[in-house]
């Protein structure tokens, strides 16, 4: 048995936001680089280089939400939302090795040394995208919270990096400016690049534990147990086996649900159908699948929750 809620609604909100970072970031690029070739800041320039990660990183998120958003078929039966988390693990990926390419030039030029002209130029390219990029960053942002998409929360928080990350830039070249040090310019990439790994390392993870499969929070799962024992007085008795996990915005349980000896299947059935909706209602429109079982018919040694233990009880063996 098995209850869903569609999210395809959200698709053409999804593709918005995700066209509008595109076209932010495109923008972005080129007035990065035409202020790095213009001022010979290395600073400027691994902002451009973050932009361009990003870039790539939207063209990732716009596609994934198109395809998450596709309903079941034949060879993806649990749907496409995977797709969403996958697309989030990328861009971590792409992050770190944005990164990279920062920390090398920061390295060379510290080493070799350089000079920086025309600031002011690059001061207002900056400051700009600084600006852009927060504005833009809430408006995926708040996409991403609405429509629980990791994809669009993965851009949202390039974006925010890239701002913060810009604002640093910007102190730095206002400090090249005023004590004339040059090494400063290099040396605020290299900071920068250091933000940008968090950033990359907490995305990455945070989608591996959904691609792997790791189960819903403990405060998810015992919403789901309060849910069952709701039905106490209606003949369920326990359940055991509980299964969760989540597939982008889509959450996915399955338990074995243990009724009185002698209750019809018909009731059964009935109740069964009512904490599905229960469930899927207290969880955001979760995929809900249970199997019936009468009360004696659970095999030796099977870790199970009796809906009178509260609760509180003890919980089944989840995943």
């Amino acid at each position: 048995m098995g209850a869903a809620a569609v999210h395809e609604g959200d698709t053409p909100r999804k593709r918005r936001a995700a066209a509008l970072s595109i076209a932010s970031n495109a923008a972005l690029i080129l007035l990065k680089l035409a202020a790095g070739a213009i001022t010979g800041s290395v600073a400027i320039v691994t902002e451009a280089v973050h932009s361009g990660v990003d870039l790539i990183a939207s063209v990732v998120a716009w596609f994934s939400v198109r395809k998450a958003g596709e309903p079941a078929d034949e060879t993806h039966r649990y749907g496409h939302e995977k797709i969403e988390n996958l697309a989030a693990a990328i861009e971590g990926m792409l992050i770190l090795v944005g990164s990279g390419i920062i920390v090398f030039e920061s390295l060379r030029r510290l080493i070799r040394g350089g000079s920086v002209d025309h600031l002011g130029f690059g001061i207002a390219v900056v400051a700009f995208s600084a600006i852009a990029n927060l504005v833009v960053s809430a408006t995926i942002g708040r996409t991403a919270r609405a429509t629980a998409s990791p994809a669009l929360a993965g851009d949202a928080a390039h974006l925010r990096t890239d701002a913060y990350t810009s604002i640093a830039v910007l102190a730095g070249l206002a400090l090249v400016q005023l004590t004339g040090a040059e090494w400063l310019d290099p040396l605020v990439a290299l900071l920068v690049a250091g933000a940008i790994v968090t950033a990359g390392v907490r995305l990455l993870l945070g989608s591996s534990r959904v691609l792997v499969d790791e189960a819903l929070p403990e405060e998810e799962r015992a919403a789901i147990h309060a849910e069952v024992i709701a039905f106490s007085d209606r003949g369920v008795v326990g359940y055991h086996q509980l299964r969760t996990r989540r597939a982008g915005a889509r959450r996915y349980v399955d338990l074995h649900l243990q009724f009185e000896v002698g209750t019809s299947l018909e009731q059964a059935h009935e109740i069964a159908h009512a904490i599905q909706d229960a469930i899927a209602a207290r969880l955001s429109g979760a995929d809900v699948l249970i199997h019936l079982e009468p009360a004696d018919r659970v095999r030796p040694g099977t870790e199970w929750a009796r809906v009178d233990e509260g609760v509180s009880g003890s919980s089944p063996t989840a995943g």
